[in-house]
């Protein structure tokens, strides 16, 4: 251990991104892991496990769209089932991560990491001296001060839940209370009632306003009770089930009250200071290449005080890695932008959205032209008898794509194909005439009409 070349605190996908790339390139690598789960959030406890949820939400949601119009019954939902389709995942994923790093001559090291100084760092008891070290520890709910805490569940409980109850309440209106909020509503006891509880004037703040209102209607259609302005006095638990108490005087009554108000960094037991590491609520401070106010040390994924996301985390792995390498004098430094990063709810519909939001541009005072519409009477959505879909494209005086925004039951798609026109400097006149000949018809072939309203104006 005395020759190791990298040291990584953190097993998940950040960690193991760099951790491969690291040792792929001749380097000792090692990782450590205070969970006795190792893998990370997004393979044991996020955007993998939650995918098994919303496959048969989907599904659930496309025949019910399509009862009276070629599918002759709905068919019956199982939250009990989908959860075991789940487990058989996450059950694997411990054992397939140590073997792998196994495998791959990567060290695995149990056990809490503390930093003793600069270039020191115990773990598990054993001192090490690695000439890099990668902090990768990602983050958990943020804590809720409020008396009667202790009865809100997290986002993990929820997807171990056996059973659904009669009535849900979650708490905080980001995107993992609506994606788990229309799993609910669709997986649950026929009458369910399922709240979101947004503290702020309207939930959802990051995405564009005026599409987050389409969402809202949308997923009140599905029984789904958003509320706004609503901040937590206090939580009772009685027979029942438990009580809410807001700071306005209401009463709400749930079987389950559920965390979705956000994260924060795992990082209070590093011992940061000791390292000289600069840090925030908000997570380790970093520049644009992954390094901290230690040159020695990197930070990357949610831990880090970017955007919490599990593939802009992959892609700061990669760069801590190639400035590792860099410093080392193989290769040349590299750096994140982080302006094109793609942001997806998976709810039903999706929400996708991409660069800015028409209410940013205006605040910035930014010129802007904006192709903004429903197309519920489109045929791609007309077939699946889709209910709430709609766009909008935002786009420069120059033709340069500024920001993206799509309701739809594949926005992941099309947000994915808009993002490359974004870091490849294509402007929307030639994203318009490259969509002519799409795969015809499909949700792809749709951005030509998407694109139309702006390609005289701007290209």
């Amino acid at each position: 251990m005395d020759e190791l070349d990298v040291l990584v605190v953190g097993s998940g996908t950040a960690g193991q991104t760099a951790a491969y790339d690291l040792r792929e390139a001749g380097l000792k690598v090692a990782v450590a892991e205070k969970s006795d789960r190792p893998g990370g959030v997004c393979a044991l406890h996020g955007c993998q496990p939650k995918k098994w949820f919303y496959e048969v939400t989907e599904t659930i949601a496309r025949c019910r769209h399509l009862e009276g119009k070629g599918i002759d019954a709905v068919p019956g939902a199982s939250w009990a089932d989908a959860l075991e389709q789940k487990n058989a995942f996450t059950s694997a994923v411990p054992d397939r991560t140590v073997k792998g790093f196994k495998n791959a001559g990567i060290t695995y090291l149990p056990g809490d990491a503390r930093f003793l100084g600069p270039d020191s760092i115990e773990v598990a008891g054993r001192v090490l001296h690695p000439r890099f070290i990668i902090l990768a520890t990602g983050a958990r709910p943020m804590p809720l001060a409020m008396e009667g805490s202790e009865h809100i569940i997290t986002s993990t409980d929820f997807l171990e839940l056996t059973r659904l109850p009669e009535s849900i309440l979650f708490v905080g209106g980001g995107f993992i209370s609506f994606e788990f909020a229309h799993f609910a509503a669709r997986l649950g006891p026929r009458n369910i009632r399922v709240r979101i509880m947004e503290v702020g004037n309207r939930p959802l703040g990051p995405f564009d306003s005026e599409m987050v209102e389409l969402l809202v209607e949308a997923s009140s259609e599905e029984g789904i009770e958003v509320l706004s302005g609503v901040q937590i006095a206090s939580i009772d638990q009685f027979s029942g089930g438990f009580r809410v108490h807001t700071r306005g005087g209401d009463l709400l009554d749930a079987d389950l009250i559920v965390h979705g108000a956000g994260r924060v960094p795992n990082i209070e037991d590093l011992n940061l200071d000791a390292a000289g590491i600069e840090y925030s609520a908000r997570g380790i401070a970093v520049d644009s290449g992954m390094r901290t106010s230690n040159r020695g040390v990197f930070a990357i994924g949610d831990c880090a005080a970017t955007v919490q996301l599990a593939r802009v985390a992959d892609f700061e792995g990669y760069v801590a890695s190639e400035n590792i390498l860099a410093d080392l004098g193989r290769g040349e430094r590299t750096t994140i932008d982080y302006e094109a990063v793609p942001a997806m709810l998976f709810t039903y519909p999706q929400y996708g959205m991409l660069g800015k939001t028409e209410d940013t541009l205006k605040k910035q005072n930014i010129a802007y032209r904006k192709s903004f519409g429903k197309n519920l009477r489109w045929p791609t959505y007309r077939r699946v008898g889709m209910k709430h879909a709609a766009y909008k494209i935002l786009a420069g005086e120059d033709g340069r794509i500024l920001g993206a925004h799509i309701l739809s039951d594949n926005a992941s798609g099309l947000i994915g194909l808009i993002r490359h026109a974004m870091i490849n400097g294509i402007a929307v006149g030639d994203l318009h005439r490259q969509s002519i000949m799409s795969p015809y018809p499909t949700r792809e072939s749709d951005l030509v009409y998407m694109l139309k309203p702006l390609v005289s104006r701007t290209s």
